[in-house]
């Protein structure tokens, strides 16, 4: 089956979710809205099809021949956007993250709930190569039981990066976690497999005087105790000067993988070497490096079965977003967290 797209937004991320929203098999971008004038000529030239501009969202919801919605907009206009596609019966592709409050988040679950539609959120780390092999090694049991991981984000959001521009308020980028390091914490959870019990964060900042712009602090250290017993960590670090880097060291009870490397007692090995795997790591924020067309054909895939997208349902999205406000609580007021306090 097709399904038409329309767009949300006409900034960086929504280049990279055209492109990769045309790519798949069965998407098909054929309007898009802006704040900004479109010319419907220039916008079917640049994108290799008819796709028609719109100035006002609610025109674009009702438009009978639009299927999906891709919300690419500013997270602090998701919740407003993301309810109304729902209730104008759209499924919804929507950017990370959710939204800037657990109100917010909560308001988009429900309202995609209620109209029955289809959503899924951009954490498409999952669909990297990376996390494909990472979590293939843990099903298979390679390194038994995991019973401590850290996955941590480690991106320098600076002037020298397009995100820095509005990302540096707490009306726009709410927080370390909730700008970037989101995709951290929710590539834990999804390693970890089992629900988080308590989280306790703390949180700083650099001193150096690029990152003195951001209004809330730009380094989080985040420790999740599950209700298995193990215990995960998870850093978001937008303050760092050095490459990108998604650390990620998982311990089991038969092994352990660290980034694209893995020792296994399974594969009695005699040199107690790290065996490496033929595997991308996640190495760029841009967003255009980002497997977005895999996570997209998995979502169309899903809409054609009738089914929730395994890897990135909203269902799996609104608890990594449930712990993620849980750790902010815990900043804010100094304590750990149990997660029944995120209702």
């Amino acid at each position: 089956m097709s399904y038409n797209v329309g767009v949300i937004g006409y900034g960086w991320a929504a280049q990279a979710h055209i492109d990769a929203i045309n790519g798949t098999e069965q998407g098909n971008v054929v309007a898009v809205y802006s704040s900004r004038p479109l010319d419907n000529a220039e916008l079917s030239k640049a994108h290799g099809g008819e796709v028609r501009g719109f100035s006002s969202v609610d025109e674009m919801l009702a438009c009978d021949d639009i299927d999906v919605v891709s919300i690419t907009s500013y997270p602090k206009q998701h919740r407003e956007q993301a309810v109304a596609a729902a209730n104008a019966g759209k499924h919804i592709i929507l950017e990370k993250p959710m939204a800037l409050t657990w109100e917010d988040c909560s308001a988009i679950y429900e309202a995609v709930k209620a109209n029955g539609v289809k959503a899924t959120v951009c954490f498409e780390i999952r669909h990297i190569s990376q996390f494909l092999t990472t979590t293939s090694m843990i099903d298979d049991g390679m390194i038994g039981d995991i019973h401590y991981a850290e996955v941590d984000y480690y991106h320098g959001i600076g002037p020298w990066y397009g995100q820095y521009r509005w990302n540096t308020t707490v009306e726009n980028g709410g927080s370390s976690l909730l700008s970037a390091g989101c995709h951290a914490l929710d590539a834990l959870m999804m390693c970890m497999g089992h629900e988080v019990e308590e989280v306790t964060c703390y949180a700083t900042t650099s001193k150096n005087e690029i990152f003195q712009k951001y209004e809330y602090p730009t380094t989080t250290a985040s420790i999740l105790k599950f209700k298995n017993g193990a215990v995960g960590k998870c850093a978001s670090v937008i303050d760092c000067l050095q490459p990108y880097y998604f650390h990620t060291h998982l311990v089991g009870s038969e092994g352990s993988i660290l980034d694209n490397k893995l020792y296994s007692s399974k594969l009695h090995l005699r040199d107690k070497k790290w065996t490496e795997l033929p595997v991308a790591l996640a190495d760029s924020g841009d967003v255009h490096d980002h497997p977005y067309q895999d996570q997209f054909q998995a979502f169309f895939n899903a809409l054609d079965k009738g089914e929730d997208t395994e890897r990135t349902s909203i269902h799996d999205a609104i608890e990594t977003f449930r712990v993620l406000f849980a750790c902010e609580k815990s900043v804010e007021e100094g304590r750990s967290v149990k997660l029944s306090e995120i209702a």
